[in-house]
């Protein structure tokens, strides 16, 4: 990575300069006026500072906006030129990769392509070279990377770049190896809380400022935005509402616990769902499999389900039944403008969706629940990349 103002932490013109970019990144183009106003400073001052952002390419001059009447004045952004961001949601077997140039608009991706990763240092410094392949690969030089972003199941700390999920021998952590790798900054983060803040700074989220991202994979998690700023915890463990316990269930979880949220809302909660009615004689299009002894995936089951498997569609309800008494009382709680719904399992949609929404309907507070609207994530598979991106980028400027 160049050297630039960005690596500038107590010089003043450094500070306004990136307070500038922020304000772009979060409301998009401005004049000058309007900037001067934002930063309470004069005229001559900020316009020095533009220019010096547009020789530096950070800024471009988008030319004159507004009505026919009077005089229009000039209108500045980011450059989408000025530098690129890799972001990267690790899977235990597998990992997708995007770059975003310095706007936030996604240049290259790459969906779950095979990866075995293990918590050895190894495997970390091959996470590194095929984020430089993919650089490569694409035709962007690798020395116009200003940072890459880490998306990873299970506990991380973000202030420290540790995984809780993937110890590292000798206190070290995948951000410090990463970074010494690719001598570039590196942010690792929760995979909720990354797909939260991609689908906040380019998803489905318009201008809501109170937001709740719910996860539901394998596993279930979430990620807040609370008036308007990530929500990360003391020590960046918020979110961990699938081990809230809210089931009388007597189900043990993976984390050792009976009764978690995630044991009846999950996709690990579908596939057991599922396999105990086949075991139980009911019958499915995948009953055949199972008394072959084949193993059953989860996307067998989501295969099942666009295939109208009466068995399969009817357990994602009683899914989406549990996850919609649970978003209730978060809906009761946070009173949010906007719940979004993303994960593997956000491909069920309506079967899904219907029920989520129905038991939030009948369970929540209906002063409440007025407030708030429920959507599934535009982003996708896409999310937890993109918010990785989106982090190194908020990182590199100090919004985080």
């Amino acid at each position: 990575m160049r050297n630039t103002f960005l690596d500038q932490k107590e010089n003043k013109t450094a500070l306004m300069k990136k307070y500038i970019l922020r304000l772009c990144i979060n409301h998009g183009e401005y004049s000058i006026a309007a900037l001067a106003a934002e930063l309470k400073n004069s005229v001559p001052t900020v316009t020095k500072l533009i220019y010096e952002l547009i020789d530096e390419g950070f800024m471009v001059d988008l030319g004159k906006h507004g009505t026919s009447g009077g005089r229009r004045p000039s209108i500045y952004g980011l450059n989408p030129d000025a530098g690129f961001f890799a972001g990267v949601d690790i899977r235990h077997s597998h990992a997708s990769i995007v770059v975003t140039n310095f706007k936030g608009d996604i240049v290259a991706f790459e969906e779950d392509f095979p990866f075995v990763f293990e918590n050895k240092e190894e495997a970390v410094i091959q996470v590194g070279k095929a984020i430089r392949q993919f650089f490569t690969s694409r035709g962007i030089e690798w020395d116009r990377c200003l940072g890459v972003g880490i998306s990873i199941t299970g506990r991380v700390n973000p202030h420290t770049g540790e995984s809780y999920s993937y110890p590292l021998p000798e206190g070290k952590t995948i951000r410090d190896i990463l970074q010494e790798e690719l001598s570039v900054p590196v942010t690792v983060e929760n995979d909720s809380r990354a797909m939260t803040y991609g689908e906040y700074l380019s998803g489905i989220v318009k201008k809501e400022r109170n937001v709740l991202f719910i996860n539901i994979s394998w596993g279930l998690g979430m990620g807040m935005i609370l008036d308007g700023n990530l929500f990360f915890g003391k020590s960046g463990f918020s979110g961990e509402i699938g081990h809230f316990p809210f089931l009388d269930n007597d189900i043990i979880c993976r984390c050792g616990k009976v009764g978690c949220f995630e044991t009846g809302a999950s996709g690990s909660a579908l596939h057991r769902m599922v396999l105990e009615g086949i075991k139980s004689g009911r019958n499915s299009s995948l009953s055949g499999k199972y008394r072959r002894g084949e193993k059953i995936t989860i996307n067998d089951i989501y295969k099942a389900i666009r295939e109208e498997d009466v068995l399969a569609i009817e357990k994602v309800e009683e899914v989406g039944d549990t996850l919609g008494r649970g978003i209730a009382g978060l809906i009761n709680l946070f009173n949010p403008e906007l719940v979004v719904i993303g994960g593997k399992m956000a491909v069920t949609g309506d079967y899904l969706m219907l029920p989520v929404r129905q038991a939030v309907k009948r369970s929540a507070q209906n002063f409440v629940v007025q407030d708030t609207t429920i959507k599934f994530s535009k982003l996708g598979k896409e999310a937890a990349p993109v918010g990785a991106c989106m982090l190194s980028r908020s990182k590199l400027l100090g919004i985080l």
